[in-house]
């Protein structure tokens, strides 16, 4: 690589393998800060949209994909105060809206989106939790102001954005549920929830042991479908808030009315999208790295390693739903 090119990995048409290339080594403007990407975030959108699904991500190919990063300052563009060269950052950065992504040596990437990086982190490690952390966050902080006695119910408690949303809600005192399979009961008992076994228990048997037939402060469903519908059944009469970051179907709202209860939607990739929110996205994670110091927050990572000359098997392992925890391709 010469000193104005750098490797990549580019998805250049629907349906093809990625394919490592040399690029121009990326130009930074005003606000904007240059890092040497050190590990990459693979999420399911990522195969989707190189598969040529995905359209809401609005990132047409040929195009360098990955959205979640940690590495290091290089160079710092005007106007740019709070990261100085050498600093350790992580951030949800590129890969969607026709920005370019984090499968490469080098990103230009928006200051206000990123944050330093957790000190007791490890690079894999902060570069597997922005998008997650911050669907979680949005969810349960900015949408349904998460507190102290909340009985909150976590659907899919194991998954990427499930097991955030878990340790935020009890990081915030809450009392925290979570369901899953039976396999995923360890992993959400040992993140301090009460797993329930979505295949072997009903709506109305865990409204009725957990709440005596109130309802729950919070629903998060992080699974779409016949599982949002079930959100609005177990909602606590009045006040429950139900949020979804996969509520993108059809569904009738009369139970959540009857119930005179509430719904949000999450969409994470707005501020990528429309450019608006950015600097909310740093404020978030920098509430990830506080988290993270202070022994509150763990990530699951898989165990698989790869690298960018391995990431079409990565996004592999993603795509078969195979992983057990988020996949990071070791970009140095």
């Amino acid at each position: 690589m010469s000193q104005n090119t750098m490797c990549a990995a580019v998805a250049l048409q629907a349906g093809t393998a990625l394919e490592i290339q040399q690029l121009p080594l990326p130009e930074i403007a005003a606000g904007q800060v240059l890092v040497k990407v050190i590990a990459s975030g693979v999420n399911p959108l990522d195969t989707k949209i190189s598969k040529g699904q995905g359209l809401h991500a609005r990132q047409p190919l040929p195009a360098v994909l990955g959205m979640d990063l940690a590495g290091v300052v290089e160079a710092v563009g005007t106007g740019v105060t709070q990261f100085a060269v050498g600093d350790e950052v992580f951030g949800m950065a590129g890969g969607i809206g026709g920005h370019q992504g984090s499968l490469a040596q080098y990103i230009a990437v928006d200051a206000d989106l990123l944050a330093r990086k957790p000190q007791n982190l490890s690079m894999r490690e902060a570069a597997a939790l922005p998008l997650i952390f911050i669907t979680a966050w949005e969810g349960l902080v900015d949408r349904a102001n998460v507190r102290a006695g909340h009985r909150v119910l976590v659907h899919g408690g194991a998954g990427g954005v499930g097991h955030m949303a878990l340790q935020i809600a009890k990081a915030r005192g809450a009392h925290v549920f979570a369901t899953g399979s039976a396999d995923s009961r360890e992993v959400i008992e040992s993140l301090g929830a009460t797993a329930i076994d979505y295949r072997a228990r009903k709506p109305a048997d865990y409204l009725e042991q957990y709440t005596d037939g109130e309802g729950f402060d919070i629903v998060y469903d992080t699974v779409g479908g016949a599982t949002l519908d079930a959100s609005f059944a177990v909602a606590k009469v009045y006040t429950g808030h139900v949020v979804s970051c996969l509520g993108w179907g059809e569904h009738s709202l009369a139970p959540l009315s009857f119930r005179g209860a509430t719904y949000s939607g999450v969409f994470t990739l707005l501020p990528l999208i429309t450019g608006k929110g950015r600097k909310h996205h740093g404020e978030i994670l920098a509430q990830a790295s506080a988290m993270a110091e202070a022994g509150q927050l763990r990530v699951l990572l898989d165990e698989r390693r790869f690298t960018l000359g391995t990431a079409n098997e990565a996004h592999a392992r993603v795509a078969a739903g195979k992983a057990a925890g988020k996949v990071i391709v070791d970009i140095e």
